[in-house]
């Protein structure tokens, strides 16, 4: 992640508040929406529990700033179908995708530097350690709302704070991740994060599996 933009993160704080007349909490959106810009977020994901509106706003607004982009993972087809509605013209600036967001932040956007997740997910913990294993080269910042009575999060190496910003927000910073080189010019091996949930005790595993290189997969 690049050093911090003063400048950035004050265009999209105003940009914000323009648009406060339809966020249900402002306040949480332009602190959001200066975050995202200040730290020139460049992959900005935000996984929802139902319809989304504020949250992607400002990450939308943020993008705007830093040329970057805006995902917003959701759980079904009713819900797409909903936060199209109610974010109208707006939702052209927004990458809507279906699916589970802990799968999908392991591996399709492993690069995400700035993540959201909705506490009332009720796997947000494990969404977390998602965007923990990717091991982003620069770092990311990941942002929990709706955290009030949800418990903090454990992060290792890190420290998470406790906001009160709306319903909470728990909001901590993934530490940049060191480069590995191999022995073959620096080019590392290949792998695919896969997500197994244990049927008996709940508990979530994350395994890493490793292509050798110059082998291919064949579906």
């Amino acid at each position: 992640m690049a050093c911090w933009s003063a400048e950035n993160a004050t265009k999209a704080y105003l940009s914000t508040l323009k648009m406060g007349h339809r966020a249900k909490e402002p306040d949480v959106a332009e602190f959001i929406s200066a975050l995202a810009a200040g730290n020139n977020a460049q992959l900005m994901v935000v996984a929802c529990a139902s319809v989304t509106s504020s949250t992607a706003l400002a990450l939308a607004a943020a993008a705007h700033q830093t040329g970057g982009r805006v995902v917003c993972i959701l759980r079904g087809l009713e819900e797409l179908h909903s936060s199209k509605m109610l974010l109208g013209l707006d939702a052209c600036h927004i990458e809507f995708v279906v699916g589970e967001a802990q799968t999908l932040l392991l591996n399709d956007y492993m690069e995400a530097d700035f993540v959201l997740i909705d506490c009332n997910l009720e796997n947000h913990e494990g969404i977390l350690r998602a965007v923990q294993a990717g091991g982003k080269p620069n770092g990311a910042v990941v942002i929990g709302y709706n955290a009030f009575g949800k418990g903090t999060w454990r992060v290792n190496g890190s420290k998470t704070q406790l906001l009160p910003i709306g319903e909470g927000l728990l909001v901590t910073r993934i530490g940049a991740k060191a480069k590995v080189h191999g022995s073959c010019g620096g080019v590392g091996k290949r792998s695919h994060w896969v997500v197994k949930v244990d049927k008996c005790t709940g508990e979530e595993h994350v395994f890493r599996v490793r292509f050798p290189q110059g082998k291919r997969i064949e579906a």
